[in-house]
């Protein structure tokens, strides 16, 4: 089944393939400038750090409904080992198996295609079994550093968790603006509170995934006039799940990715930082969530800290 017309009248309308020039691996991560940087670093007022990634564990929020994404499985490969002889130091080592995208992470620009085209208009076939993506790989997004917007819709909506069935649309952005008292400016990172965090906390693993509260096909237009670097939320899908609409899956994944070139962000743990922004009446700071350079990964694990 083709997209619809209108997934292709947004992606036309957003589209950033050769706007940083035909060879451009790291689409709006480019707009995270050594200007942009020194304004973030002067958002620390009270060198306050919190958090914001899930527990790398076994029990985590994956239930199997992606293939392939499996939880943190945790081995020690060397317990005491007395590597050079008895009496010697020992060590204790560790290994472990996991999707990249299994908890708090980062979707690279190649995670998803259309139309059998990635960012940049590149080949979706560059993607390989033994290469991994030949391009735009989380690798090449060298450092994510800028500055960070509580956008708490939530809060913003007066509640402490939207319900499943909530696009969140650019109108619930501009209010989550409004209520954070700044205007996201070019180069910063969004990150995007609906509260289905608090499901997965409380216990509920398959009711943090499904249904879920998530952004609208509608809300890529209003990151791209803003010339977001990057968004993330607090909800397994990103986007709503189901579909707003039918049949029409992951159309804010391939607008963000493929078409703009934006990383987004799943799965990060907004609400101390929530608590934190309220208390203090101001929802910008420091974000630090840099990427672990897999070689060629479609996406990454990432501990995210926001410095108030």
């Amino acid at each position: 089944m083709s997209l619809p017309a209108e997934f292709h009248d947004i992606a036309e309308r957003v589209n950033n393939w050769g706007r940083w020039g035909a060879d451009d691996e790291i689409g709006t991560l480019n707009l995270i400038t050594d200007e942009v940087v020194r304004g973030a670093a002067a958002e620390v007022r009270t060198g306050r750090r919190i958090p914001l990634a899930l527990p790398l564990q076994q029990d985590g929020v994956q239930t199997g409904m992606i293939p392939g994404r499996v939880n943190p499985l945790h081995v020690m490969v060397q317990i005491n080992q007395e590597l050079f002889g008895p009496g010697t130091v020992a060590c204790s080592d560790d290994a472990v198996t996991m999707g990249l995208q299994a908890a708090t992470h980062w979707d690279g620009l190649p995670h998803v295609s259309h139309s059998g085209k990635l960012y940049n208009g590149r080949p979706a076939a560059t993607v390989t079994a033994h290469g991994g993506a030949r391009y735009s790989g989380v690798d090449k997004a060298r450092h994510i550093v800028s500055r960070g917007v509580l956008l708490d819709v939530a809060r913003a909506l007066g509640t402490d968790r939207l319900p499943g069935g909530h696009a969140v649309t650019p109108e619930d952005l501009d209010a989550a603006e409004e209520l954070a008292g700044t205007r996201v400016r070019a180069g910063d990172i969004v990150l995007v509170r609906t509260g289905q965090m608090r499901v997965y906390l409380a216990g509920d693993k398959h009711g943090y995934g499904y249904p879920s509260p998530g952004l609208s096909i509608r809300t890529p237009e209003w990151f791209h006039a803003r010339d977001v670097a990057a968004v993330a939320n607090d909800t397994l899908t990103f986007e709503i799940f189901p579909p707003e609409t039918e049949n029409l899956w992951l159309p804010v994944h391939a607008l963000h990715l493929v078409e703009m070139g934006m990383p987004q962000g799943q799965n990060w743990q907004l609400e101390e930082l929530s608590t934190a922004c309220g208390e203090v009446g101001r929802h910008t700071f420091l974000l630090s969530a840099m990427p672990e350079p897999f070689v060629g990964a479609t996406g990454t694990p990432v501990a995210p800290v926001a410095v108030l």
